[in-house]
């Protein structure tokens, strides 16, 4: 795609004449076309014998750096007065001919991938949240509460000035996984593609609260490997079947019962409960305990752990 390169951020001068360029950390060789940096003068090409030298095409390197190292570059020739970038972006340190290079990556199906880093870092924006980036992840059957108490919890953190955002099982399946089924394939397929967002969020500083069943160990274990050791808080809605059965908020307990859902956590399907999580959330018949009490007991556990400050 042609960009005009009027049209380009204004980011120094272009030049011919350099023969190195300290600032970047990287030489610019006799015959090519440079950028100089510390001018706000928009681009303008020094080249007039550039038909003679290139064949009509010329070489200018679009750079951006921090320091002494270059942080982003995107390589673009140029004909008559126009740019196609030719998708040779690459960051680090220069090599020692003035190129960039950095390895191309394979995972699984996707190949000759380039995992690009920002300058603006998880920290940075952890800085500017005054918060700890993390996910919270409630797990446990139909019916204990994981939404009422994801929506508490996330009230509670709102009010105290930080910054989450609830990923509701549900809520996910009317978009994002709205082309998977309950069969277990699914199921393996709908939690991890809520982990891989939920690592985003976490990046991003942001606290992440997820509230699925989730019922296969295996699942939320893959998903807490996504994040640094500790980032996954794991919290267990530790509710016997029979109370989550009476309570029925959806009616799904009582189609399974006649057979009109297959495959339903806790009915005909397993649910695999945690072995090593952060909380566990003990509700039985005779007790029952306020989303805003249970919002708490979590809220005091980030606080222990340095979560609600940068």
């Amino acid at each position: 795609m042609a960009v005009a390169l009027n049209a380009l951020p204004s980011i120094g001068n272009v030049t011919t004449d350099l023969h190195s360029s300290p600032d970047l950390g990287f030489p610019i060789f006799p015959g090519t076309i440079g950028v100089r940096f510390g001018c706000n003068s928009d681009h303008q090409i020094h080249n007039n014998n550039k038909k003679k030298q290139f064949g009509g095409r010329g070489r200018l390197k679009m750079v951006k750096a921090v320091g002494r190292r270059v942080d982003e570059t995107s390589s673009f020739s140029y004909v008559n007065g126009q740019a196609d970038c030719d998708c040779t972006n690459t960051n680090g340190f220069p090599n020692g001919n003035g190129t960039l290079q950095k390895q191309m990556s394979t995972v699984e199906k996707s190949s000759n991938i380039v995992w690009h880093e920002c300058s603006v870092n998880k920290h940075d924006r952890e800085q500017l949240l005054q918060q700890k980036g993390c996910v919270i992840w409630i797990t446990g059957l139909s019916g204990s509460g994981k939404s009422t108490l994801a929506c508490a919890l996330s009230h509670t953190l709102h009010s105290r000035g930080k910054f989450t955002y609830v990923l509701d099982g549900d809520n996910v399946r009317h978009g994002l996984n709205k082309n998977l089924s309950f069969e277990a394939e699914d199921r393996a397929e709908n939690i991890r593609r809520v982990g891989e967002v939920a690592k985003l969020f976490a990046d991003a500083g942001v606290i992440c609260i997820a509230s699925l069943i989730s019922p296969y160990r295996k699942d939320r274990d893959a998903c807490r490997a996504l994040l640094p050791k500790g980032d996954f808080i794991e919290v267990f809605m530790d509710v016997p079947l029979q109370l989550c059965e009476a309570r029925d908020p959806k009616g799904l307990y009582k189609l399974a019962r006649a057979g009109k859902i297959k495959d339903f956590t806790g009915i005909d399907d397993p649910y695999e409960q945690p072995l090593n999580c952060e909380i566990v959330l003990q509700q039985k018949s005779d007790t029952c305990t306020s989303p805003c009490e249970m919002a708490e007991t979590v809220v005091s556990y980030l606080e222990g752990h340095g979560y609600l400050q940068a």
